[in-house]
């Protein structure tokens, strides 16, 4: 939800009518996320608290809680908490952009005087403190007319007259400068009989000494969006420094956040663009104004002599754009200048740095989504007024096009003969797309491919090579993978990331997609090298993953997820055996992260690759496709899962990856008594300590599903033991996983709990999203079963959302299911049919027990028909339940389902 105070009381953008409840809820929401104490409350909102203000207090909760749905208003022994995320407070979000130097945004969220439509006693003091913050957004990001707005109501506040009198400079208003500060003065004088204080004395002072020359310095055609904080940043480093250098890949912004600066700089300013020259001396002698003749009469003078003569006694900032294809002779040049005249300073702009003593780099990276999004649209509402399109579909054309300012502006630029949604189709072949740009603009910023091209043109054929090589990652790569796969020396590397065609994070590589793009064509065969190295990686990986250092192993594979999926990707093309040792290493990987979607997708593709036979030496990486791509299998599944069990019965020990034992368990279900299923399966199981563990979990699930709870609950609290000695947390969260459900069936829910946040705990650091999903459905049923319905919504909407994004079909139906039953429960019958509905319909047809799930939605059916007295209804659906449960031999589900039907069929 998202909660407003900048302005009327609002929720999701509507207003609360009842003003008592407006005054309430506009106090939690100011310390949003904490206790706010019930004497708090009551003196905020009662001038004169009424008797029993204690029981008024909590009836305005209970209203408020009506009144708005789906609010959450926690009650604890000292009061009331609002729970909500910053982000989703107004006044803290703008105390957050404020702090990360985004001001426009943070002044962009007000909508009126705070809390404008609130009258209790404690607004009187809330509206002064957000008054504060008001004022800081105004000074850190508002407009010249904001900041005169602001003065207007606090005439005296001489922060506010010395940021307007700033304003007024940078706009190349000096006589109204100075105009404010002499209406401040008098008005000093006048009220408070004080003069001026030294920080409005400093204002004026600037404006005073503002009479240099920009000289040459652009003017600028079109807002400047989205580089606040890098503008600020490069002015203080100016301020410190005397050789600052914007480096950064072409069409970054590196120029117009250059002369942004140089706008905005109080002194002299020369511009110098060396864009079409090779003479870095005779460019900056024009730049500064001095003629080639007449500076010094006597003899023969050098560019260089002529240049320290004319700057050694000015106090000047050079701005010299575009270095790169002069760099070394432009370090030479502004080198030899900060040496000679030490009031000089220099603003840069280099796809690649100087190399002087002193230099301070200052990069321009790619533009983050929410500037992204506000420069497309400025541009593209300059050449289609009125247009507007979605936030997402704009955000994600920025994202593919890198954030590169100029890509998105020719991107802008097309809207005006193209929907946006034809913009974004294109972006594949985004060279063509983006080859008009204007015509004023110099030739290699016309075009993104002509921004590119200048830059391939600078490499020495080495780094060709290399950029040419690198695009057979996907997502970027480390240090041992590039100069592997590559063959390439450290240096050549290093100097493609000075260049900015390579850029470093943290202890890692990537190129643009842009870049990526163009080199690419450029690109010699590497995938089958690719695949390979990254295959020895996963097999290095495999063992790990399963014991202390599983964390650190996990986090590796991660930073590499995108070169795995490529991998196999190709290899399933083109080299069908390779795909399949990928897919069988990266099993376990998969498993623990959580992505058992995306692994049975990749593995069912290696599959119909294969065909119906496994290739001689493969059949352990053929059966383990099979279990993991069970459940997105298409075909006759039960043929597949035939097979596998004898490509697995073929084994005279355990397999070469011991995860595959746990997926025969899970494709195969619980095994009859004494049957040779059973002794085959833990034939399989080997002596090592995770198998160990693994058994002892296997043996508590058999327990628990047959009625053995107690059992279950020793074995399970054994293997979590073993589990966490090994040093697998997927497995021990696995065990604490089914000691909640066991708690929750024995009607012991805070325990459920305990149990269901350890494994949380553990899961969370995994990062493993479909587990946690699932994880988070258990919480909902514990919460619900202690109580607490309002704390099991939350839980299946989180669970959901999380199922949705991890692809998962399954446990988007497990959590429509509980949310069916949590409908039931609140009497809304038909909303719990409906979810019932969507949960048989997103349960697939091939899952790992696909019948269990298809049994509980069966369950809950009985149970909504019961509940609306169609008992014929009701015994049709629990007896589909037990025909499931009997048929999954779940010994613990059969005895509820006939316990139902006991019931209903009466004494």
């Amino acid at each position: 939800m998202r909660f407003g105070v900048l302005g009327p009381v609002l929720v999701d953008g509507v207003e609360v009518a009842a003003p008592r409840q407006r005054a309430l809820l506009a106090m939690l929401v100011l310390d949003a996320g904490r206790i706010v104490g019930h004497e708090q409350l009551i003196s905020g909102l009662y001038a004169e608290p009424p008797a029993g203000a204690a029981n008024a207090l909590q009836s305005q909760v209970s209203r408020l809680r009506r009144t708005v749905p789906g609010l959450v208003i926690e009650h604890h022994p000292a009061g009331y908490r609002l729970v909500a995320e910053a982000s989703e407070v107004d006044h803290l979000r703008c105390v957050e952009l404020l702090e990360a130097g985004r001001a426009a945004e943070a002044l962009a969220l007000w909508r009126g005087p705070a809390l404008a439509d609130v009258e209790a006693p404690f607004a009187v003091v809330a509206r002064q403190r957000l008054s504060e913050v008001f004022i800081n957004c105004v000074l850190s990001g508002g407009t010249t007319d904001g900041l005169r707005d602001l003065l207007g109501r606090h005439p005296l506040r001489e922060d506010v007259r010395a940021a307007l009198m700033r304003a007024l400079h940078r706009d190349g208003r000096q006589t109204e400068a100075l105009e404010v500060f002499a209406r401040g003065r008098e008005l000093l004088a006048d009220e408070l009989g004080v003069d001026p204080s030294p920080a409005l004395a400093v204002a004026h002072l600037e404006v005073l000494r503002a009479e240099a020359p920009h000289r040459g310095v652009p003017a600028q055609l079109t807002s400047f969006v989205g580089r606040d904080e890098d503008l600020r940043r490069v002015s203080k480093w100016l301020r410190d420094n005397r050789l600052v250098t914007l480096i950064g890949p072409g069409g970054a912004g590196k120029t117009r956040l250059a002369v942004e600066v140089a706008h905005r700089e109080p002194g002299e300013v020369a511009f110098v663009d060396l864009s079409a020259t090779a003479d870095v001396a005779r460019a900056v002698l024009d730049g500064v104004g001095v003629r080639e003749a007449g500076l010094l009469s006597a003899g023969p003078v050098s560019v260089r002599d002529r240049l320290r003569a004319a700057l050694a006694a000015r106090d000047v900032l050079l701005v010299v754009d575009n270095c790169e294809h002069v760099v070394d002779d432009a370090a030479r040049v502004l080198g030899d200048i900060l040496t000679t005249c030490p009031d000089v300073r220099v603003l840069a702009t280099s796809r690649e740095p100087l190399g002087i003593t002193g230099e301070t780099l200052s990069p321009v990276t790619a533009l983050d989504v929410e500037a992204a999004t506000r420069l497309f649209l400025d541009r593209a509402q300059a050449v289609k007024p009125g247009f507007h399109a979605g936030h997402d579909v704009i955000a994600e054309v920025c994202r593919r096009l890198d954030g590169i300012a100029l890509a998105i502006e020719l991107a802008a630029a097309r809207v005006r003969s193209l929907p946006i949604s034809e913009i974004a189709a294109r972006l594949d072949d985004r060279f063509r797309l983006l080859s008009r740009g204007s015509r004023t603009a110099a030739p290699r910023h016309r075009t993104l491919h002509a921004v590119v091209e200048w830059s391939w043109d600078l490499l020495t054929d080495a780094e060709r090579d290399l950029a040419a090589r690198f695009t057979v990652f996907s997502g970027g790569a480390s240090l041992d993978a590039v100069t592997a796969v590559c063959e390439s020396d450290v240096d050549t590397l290093t100097s493609l990331a000075d260049k900015s065609l390579v850029e470093v994070v943290g202890d890692r590589y990537r190129m643009l997609d842009t870049i990526r793009a163009f080199c690419a064509t450029r690109a010699s065969g590497l995938a089958d090298r690719h695949a390979r190295w990254f295959l020895a990686r996963a097999q290095e990986a495999e063992p790990h993953l399963r014991a202390h250092e599983q964390i650190e192993w996990i986090t590796a594979l991660a930073a590499d997820h995108d070169n795995l999926t490529a991998a196999i990707t190709w290899s399933t093309a083109h080299d069908v055996t390779l795909a399949l040792e990928l897919v069988a290493a990266l099993s376990t990987y998969y498993w623990c992260r959580g992505l058992r979607t995306e692994a049975a997708q990749q593995a069912e593709a290696v599959i119909r690759a294969c065909g119906e036979t496994a290739p001689a030496g493969r059949e352990q990486e053929y059966a383990l496709c099979l279990l993991i791509a069970w459940p997105v299998a298409t075909g006759d599944q039960t043929a597949r899962i035939g097979q596998a069990d004898a490509l697995l019965g073929a084994l005279d020990g355990p397999p070469r990856y011991p995860i595959m034992t746990m997926m025969w368990g899970m494709a195969f279900g619980a095994p009859e008594n004494d049957s040779q299923t059973w002794h085959r399966r833990h034939r399989l199981v080997g002596s090592d300590p995770w198998s160990g563990a693994l058994a002892l979990v296997g043996d508590g699930l058999m327990a628990r599903m047959q009625g053995d709870r107690e059992a279950g609950r020793d074995l399970l609290a054994h293997g979590a033991l073993a589990f966490e000695r090994v040093g697998d947390r997927w497995g021990a969260a696995l065990a604490h996983h089914q000691l909640g459900e066991l708690a929750l069936e024995a009607g012991e829910p805070e325990v459920a709990l305990e149990a269901v946040g350890r494994a949380h705990t553990l899961l969370a650091e995994l990062g493993a999203t479909e587990d946690l999903a699932e994880l988070l459905v258990v919480r909902a049923r514990a919460r619900l079963a202690s109580g607490d319905a309002e704390g099991a919504a939350p839980d299946y909407d989180e669970a959901l959302e999380l199922a949705t994004r991890a692809g998962s079909p399954l446990v988007r139906a497990t959590c429509h299911l509980g949310r069916a039953g949590l409908a039931r429960r609140n009497g809304d019958l038909d909303t719990a049919w409906a979810e019932c509905d969507q949960a048989w319909e997103l349960t697939p047809g091939g899952w790992y027990s696909p019948d269990e799930m298809r049994c509980q939605i069966a369950f809950e059916r009985g149970r909504i028909a019961k509940a609306r007295r169609d008992d014929a209804g009701a015994r049709e659906h629990l007896r589909e339940a037990l025909r499931r449960a009997v048929g999954q031999r779940n010994l613990l589900t059969e005895t509820a389902v006939r316990a139902e039907l006991a019931a209903l069929a009466g004494p």
